[in-house]
């Protein structure tokens, strides 16, 4: 049977008919998973077509994960699946529960007929490195959480730029791609003012801040805030070997902290809000619940997912600050 048929003054650009007879042959079962299309020559030659134009049905197939390509050898189905019509690449830099919302509601917005691949790196460039390389050319767009890791610029050069989108820190290397971000520097100062009359009541706020984690904007938000309200405070990395203190206003990032400081102020025989003050970032169900409610500087990672999609669907190349602030609850 023949798998590729073009027809000539119906409308159609070649390329695209390349692309829904393989479809067809897939679809009809006459291409299987595992089967070898025709050559890139073979069809180049028989229809008197140019490279370029049986590439560019190839690639449109590669990049929505139905063919794959093998050195030296030629392209191959890789999915019986004709009716995704976009690959995406997502690499996260960890799983929790606020990703994991924007995850959801990114996929929630995308629509139908859109596959995701999912991936983390884990605050590790080799890893980074490795997930990128072994993706490119395979999907439609990539989007890439490049965290606070250095060097990533190289690494994501080797995508296409106007398929690629960046998703919450920036560094400045890549501040000409599109993205969505948050403004850590603004965003922790703006929250913490809005919770001074609080923050006064304490003697000292004591940050955990991880620096290979956590973005550097955030340090230098919060130095300011204290600087130039005059309030007294501490940086450290680990609440493990800590005793909390009474008079101790704490801002933490990681679940696991928030734990193991709820945790202590109990063995102290210390209240939260009137001995202890606690807030956290990234707002979460748990934490509305959790000690009577833990206030939180956050920016909306449901909001972020359907900037995302939008942006997808839509193809803009433009930067987008995605917003956040301080729910205050009973924890200061």
């Amino acid at each position: 049977m023949e798998i590729v048929s073009l027809k000539k003054n119906i409308g159609v650009p070649k390329y695209k008919q390349i692309v829904t007879s393989i479809e067809a042959a897939i679809a009809n079962g006459a291409l299987k998973k595992g089967d070898q299309l025709p050559s890139l020559n073979a069809i180049k030659n028989k229809y008197k077509l140019s490279r370029d134009t049986v590439l560019t049905a190839f690639n449109e197939l590669k990049n929505r994960g139905i063919v794959h390509s093998v050195v030296g050898k030629g392209y191959y189905v890789f999915s019986e699946d004709v009716f995704v019509k976009q690959k995406i690449f997502v690499l996260f830099d960890e799983l929790n529960s606020f990703k994991e919302d924007l995850y959801n509601s990114f996929l929630e917005h995308l629509g139908d007929k859109i596959q995701i691949d999912i991936f983390f790196h884990h605050f590790n460039i080799d890893v980074f490195k490795k997930l990128i390389h072994d993706s490119v050319g395979n999907y439609s767009y990539y989007i890439i959480m490049p965290a606070n890791l250095k060097e990533t610029k190289p690494t994501i050069q080797n995508l296409p730029k106007d398929k690629v989108y960046l998703l919450d820190q920036v560094p400045k290397e890549l501040k000409n791609y599109p993205a969505i971000y948050q403004d850590f520097e603004n965003d922790i100062q703006k929250g913490l003012f809005t919770a001074l009359h609080a923050i006064r009541k304490y003697e000292k706020l004591v940050l955990l801040f991880s620096n290979d984690k956590q973005p550097k904007q955030l340090l230098k938000g919060f130095k300011n805030f204290c600087n130039n309200y005059k309030i007294k405070y501490e940086i450290t990395e680990t609440i493990y070997k800590r005793t909390p203190k009474k008079g101790e206003l704490y801002i933490v990032f990681e679940d696991k902290d928030l734990i193991k400081i709820i945790k202590k102020v109990k063995e102290e025989k210390l209240q939260i809000a009137k001995d202890i003050g606690i807030i956290s970032y990234n707002d979460t169900l748990l934490k509305e619940v959790v000690a009577e409610g833990i206030t939180t500087i956050s920016t909306d990672f449901k909001l972020m997912g359907k900037t995302l999609a939008e942006m997808i669907l839509k193809n803009k190349q433009t930067s987008v600050i995605n917003p956040g602030k301080l729910l205050f609850r009973k924890s200061i």
